[in-house]
């Protein structure tokens, strides 16, 4: 099979799956781009972060038109995240690949354990708790500038246990903080992980970004949390392999 049917092949898995979940689909990204697509760890997680941004402002403006974007709350939110995610790229550009494939492991099995519990329910909004919430927004920069993830499966829950924002406004803004925190992790990352390959990067991307739009349609027929646990199963055995792959 063609590296180009590959890479489309790769973009729209991902795509669908940021469209149908609003958060975790990106973390198939990297994988897909070590294994399929003969990328090293830290050119992966670069243009990760490429494609994670381009595909998170598509669906950011979507979200934003239906009125499911809190800006004010998001850009405090995405400003904490900021200083650690260009931190974490800087960090991340010196480690060894093999470190880089372990600690992607641990989260992607961390982010598919998260997705085998139950939703998180409705919340009322509530007073914010900043020091809690700077933390929070911090912490979530921290892991998209080190492993290029979009962390849409942290900020999520974030926004509805720290923030309290409703489900459908949490997925809606957690997409401007994603948006934002791997623009700052990319600016660092460029040119670090050396010249990148375009002509798999462009067509991922493109389609990961229309794929989104099917993953929203997908969302509507299949039942949300049937398809949160398939996708975490297969995120769960992408993670084991990952771990495996890395030890040996």
């Amino acid at each position: 099979m063609s590296t180009l049917v590959l890479a489309l092949i790769a973009g729209a898995v991902v795509g669908l799956a940021l469209g149908a979940l609003g958060g975790g689909g990106s973390v198939l990204a990297v994988p897909a781009l070590i294994y399929l697509l003969g990328f090293t760890p830290a050119a992966a997680t670069t243009a990760s972060l490429i494609i994670v941004t381009a595909t998170s402002a598509t669906a950011l403006y979507t979200h934003a038109t239906a009125g499911n974007v809190h800006w004010r709350t998001g850009a405090l939110f995405a400003a904490a995240g900021i200083p650690p995610a260009m931190a974490a790229a800087a960090l991340a550009a010196r480690l060894p690949g093999q470190l880089l494939t372990a600690a992607f492991a641990a989260v992607a099995g961390f982010a598919a354990l998260r997705m085998l519990k139950s939703p998180a329910p409705e919340n009322e909004v509530r007073p914010v708790h900043a020091v809690r919430a700077a933390g929070a927004g911090a912490g979530l920069g921290a892991v998209t500038g080190f492993l290029g993830v979009g962390g849409g499966f942290l900020a999520v829950p974030a926004l509805v246990g720290v923030l309290g924002l409703r489900m459908r406004a949490a997925i809606g803004t957690s997409l401007l903080v994603i948006t934002v925190n791997s623009l700052a992790a990319l600016t660092v990352r460029t040119g670090g992980a050396g010249p990148l390959d375009w002509a798999v990067v462009a067509p991922f991307t493109g389609a990961a970004i229309l794929a989104a739009w099917d993953g929203k349609r997908l969302s509507a027929v299949i039942k949300g949390p049937a398809l949160q646990r398939t996708f975490a199963v297969v995120l769960l055995s992408v993670a084991a392999f990952m771990l495996t792959d890395a030890i040996h």
